[in-house]
C-alpha cells in the first residue's frame, strides 16, 4: 500500500514560476495517477492545475513542499524534483 511522501523543492530559476514553468510542472504532474499537491505558506494547491501553480507566486529560491499520494508517487516525486533541479528546462 502506498504511503504519502513529501519533499521540499526549491525554485532554482531566477524568473521564478511564471506561465511556462507552471505549464511544465502541471504537465509533468498530470502524467501520474497520484494526487500531487504543493504547499507554500498557507496555500495548498493541486500541482496538476496550471492556474493553481501560478497562484503560488513562487519566486527565485522559494521553497515549496511537494506532497505525492498514490500508486506512482515515487516516480511522480522524482520527475518533479528533477524538473525543479533543471530549472524547468525540458
Amino acid at each position: 500500500m502506498a504511503k504519502v511522501i513529501s519533499k521540499e523543492l526549491e525554485v532554482q530559476n531566477r524568473a521564478g514560476i511564471h506561465a511556462r514553468p507552471a505549464t511544465e510542472i502541471s504537465t509533468t504532474a498530470a502524467r501520474f495517477k497520484s494526487d500531487i499537491f504543493f504547499v507554500k505558506d498557507t496555500m495548498k494547491i493541486n500541482a496538476k492545475s496550471i492556474m493553481g501553480v501560478i497562484t503560488l507566486g513562487a519566486t527565485y529560491k522559494t521553497k515549496i513542499l511537494c506532497i505525492c499520494d498514490g500508486e506512482d508517487e515515487e516516480e511522480a516525486m522524482e520527475a518533479l524534483d528533477s524538473l525543479f533541479r533543471r530549472r524547468f528546462e525540458t
